[in-house]
């Protein structure tokens, strides 16, 4: 039994790593290609309210606005993904897309008129909430060490949530966190049926 479930972990650290790797170097190739064409790739940003910008949700958040974005976002993608990933890479894609689709609607819906918003950061935004607030929906005492360990290490990001004129996408940083917080919710794990007990009253 021990060996079983020391090889699905494994399995499951190595995978996670796989796709964590994958995505942040898909971002950087696709950060040369944008380079390469004359930063064209930024027109796939979401322009607010504009009803066929809504296609722009999901590449979004894999396009960045120069190579200091996409650096200042790979780390904690790669870090936090990869915490979140260990879980099963199914869930993982779940709350990945609930965490895209949230944040790029709050940015359509909220984001000032004439602006073009692009990058992971809602994503890590996103991850940051789920992993933060998981382990207390899944009732796991791992998981809340984990989301304990990840406020200390990352807490500070909440700044980012707050509006801001400095150019930075303080709706998808918002949205971004409230989409892991809902996908927590969603892809909360099945509580096991309690056996061999009886109830008095």
């Amino acid at each position: 039994m021990t060996v079983t479930r020391t090889t699905t972990t494994t399995a499951r650290a190595a995978t996670a790593g796989a796709v964590m790797i994958t995505w942040v170097t898909l971002l950087w190739v696709l950060e040369g290609i944008d380079t390469l064409v004359d930063h064209r790739l930024d027109s796939y940003g979401i322009s607010p309210r504009e009803p066929a910008e809504l296609l722009d949700v999901v590449p979004s958040a894999f396009l960045h606005a120069g190579w200091q974005h996409v650096a200042s976002n790979s780390v904690p993608l790669l870090v936090l993904g990869f915490i979140a990933a260990l879980a099963g890479i199914r869930r993982f894609a779940g709350v990945v897309l609930t965490v895209i689709v949230t944040a790029g609607l709050g940015v359509w819906f909220t984001a000032p008129s004439g602006t073009v918003t692009l990058g992971a950061s809602g994503v890590v935004f996103g991850l940051f909430g789920y992993l933060l607030v998981r382990g207390f929906v899944d009732r796991r005492p791992l998981d809340i060490v984990v989301g304990v360990v990840v406020a200390a290490v990352y807490g500070s990001i909440l700044w980012g949530v707050l509006p801001t004129d400095s150019g930075i996408s303080w709706q998808g940083h918002l949205f971004g966190l409230l989409g892991g917080v809902l996908a927590a919710f969603l892809f909360r794990r099945p509580r096991r049926p309690v056996t061999g007990s009886s109830v008095t009253v």
